[in-house]
């Protein structure tokens, strides 16, 4: 019997062992995605206990603990942090095969030097190590130790990017930290809240925003005030892939009629949706700036707790519409006038990898390796059956010797050991083809493959 995650945890094979420990280890970390916060990141955040830092905004674990029966007042509510880590430590025990459970344990030994296992025995002893532990780890601390070089974190478009500029002009930190462009309220025409924001583009922008043509050079002044400030990325939750050729006039009259308040038809929403994402991939293409699309998110599903928490709280799910020609229709018609941006594709139901990962090849050009990229296990596949699922088929449909690997897409400042989990992963399942036969016995020339898969081909990928 195997000891609980030790050094070769993961790694079923000496040829996985070898190229984990040899090759992907201590290759350093580009978070090409993520959630974090740029104001924390600049003024270098202390923590006040271990429960604000693992718990605090963590939908994974509030999910778990919710499924528990745990009170709300335990997870989100206003109970102590003494209290809400060790309701939390009640759940570990019984969260075999979740990944959490690795998660938990590779972060209390990578950033605390713990190694007991976490349960309501244990609970507080941790508690108050790690507690004394964060007095050392501040942000920047958390991010520069777990060998980050350089990070995107997400920016609305109307962001002013202070921070940003802040950290850089200050020169004390020696992680890259740039923002990516995240136009989604711009584009969701069908939400309530779309009225007031275009108000605030408008004001952020100085173009009065009364049809397409304004919106769209509103959004082109924000697209190169980012790109300004050394943005080269942009992201967007296409939750429903929405893509209906329009012209100009039908777009122009679904703006003016929103602004207006007038509800609009499916059609309309496709029409609008289409046009503006089209409008945007031109742009990104312009600046040779990479667009991201993260596909099938069912959001906020619970009414009640939508109305008592608000949006990403843990109440999403996979969504199953399909998307497929919508998709390939909208990335065609960047791509007929050799306007379409680098492009890395996610999908939240797994049931569509081989659908991605087809389309992607679609849609390659001479000159630019990997244009178009399957990107990585997303969210509920963020876990080793998903990863494995994702690299399998990237694998048997595409070359995964040239994809840009992992990210977080987190907004835990601990969660850089996934980058760690996902190595492993990658390691066994190459590890396992030399193995058995499947691939030839070339290691240092696999050893490199994962080096790029871990980092460098992401570096080559967005520099411009």
């Amino acid at each position: 019997m195997k000891e609980f995650m030790d050094k070769d945890f993961v790694l079923k094979n000496d040829t996985a062992k070898v190229l984990y420990h040899q090759y992907a280890e201590d290759m350093p970390i580009f978070d090409f995605h993520c959630h974090l916060s740029i104001e924390e990141i600049y003024n270098d955040k202390q923590f006040s206990s271990i429960t604000e830092c693992w718990l605090g905004g963590d939908h994974y674990k509030w999910r778990l603990m919710r499924e528990m029966g745990i009170d709300e007042s335990y997870i989100t509510g206003d109970k102590s942090d003494f209290e809400k880590f060790m309701k939390y430590a009640e759940v570990m025990p019984y969260a075999i095969g979740n990944p959490i459970y690795h998660w938990t344990h590779l972060e209390l030994r990578r950033y605390f030097g713990i190694n007991d296992i976490l349960s309501p025995k244990t609970a507080e002893d941790i508690f108050n190590k790690c507690n004394e532990k964060l007095k050392t780890l501040t942000a920047r601390k958390l991010i520069a130790d777990s060998n980050v070089k350089k990070l995107f974190t997400t920016d609305d478009p109307i962001d002013d990017l202070h921070f940003h500029k802040q950290l850089k002009a200050d020169g004390d930190f020696d992680v890259e930290v740039y923002p990516a462009f995240r136009p989604d309220k711009a584009i969701n025409i069908e939400l309530p809240t779309y009225v007031p924001y275009i108000a605030k583009l408008a004001e952020v922008s100085g173009v009065e925003i009364n049809g397409i043509d304004s919106l769209c050079e509103a959004l082109t002044k924000r697209i190169e005030y980012f790109d300004s400030v050394g943005c080269v990325c942009s992201d967007h939750a296409l939750d429903v892939v929405m893509f209906k050729p329009a012209e100009r006039d039908i777009v122009d009259y679904i703006v003016k009629k929103a602004l207006n308040g007038n509800e609009l038809t499916s059609d309309e929403i496709e029409q609008y949706k289409g046009y503006v994402l089209v409008h945007l991939g031109k742009q990104y293409a312009r600046l040779h700036w990479v667009q991201q699309y993260h596909i099938g998110a069912l959001r906020n599903n619970s009414r009640r707790y939508m109305g008592l928490l608000g949006p990403d709280t843990g109440f999403d799910a996979i969504e199953d519409q399909t998307f497929a020609k919508k998709l390939a229709m909208l990335l065609d018609t960047l791509d007929s006038t050799d306007e379409l941006p680098k492009t890395i594709l996610y999908c939240l139901n797994p049931r569509d990898n081989e659908v991605l990962a087809t389309i992607m090849n679609c849609f390659q050009q001479g000159g630019i390796v990997g244009k178009m990229q399957f990107g990585s296990a997303w969210w509920f596949n963020d876990q080793k059956d998903g990863m494995e699922k994702q690299l399998t088929a990237l694998s048997q449909l595409g070359l995964v010797s040239k994809f840009v690997g992992m990210l977080t897409d987190s907004r835990s400042f601990l969660s850089y050991t996934r980058h760690e989990y996902f190595r492993r992963i990658l390691c066994n399942m190459f590890g396992e083809l030399i193995e058995e036969g499947e691939y030839p016995n070339e290691v240092e020339l696999v050893g490199n493959i994962v080096k790029d898969i871990c980092y460098n081909n992401a570096i080559r990928y967005f520099s411009k």
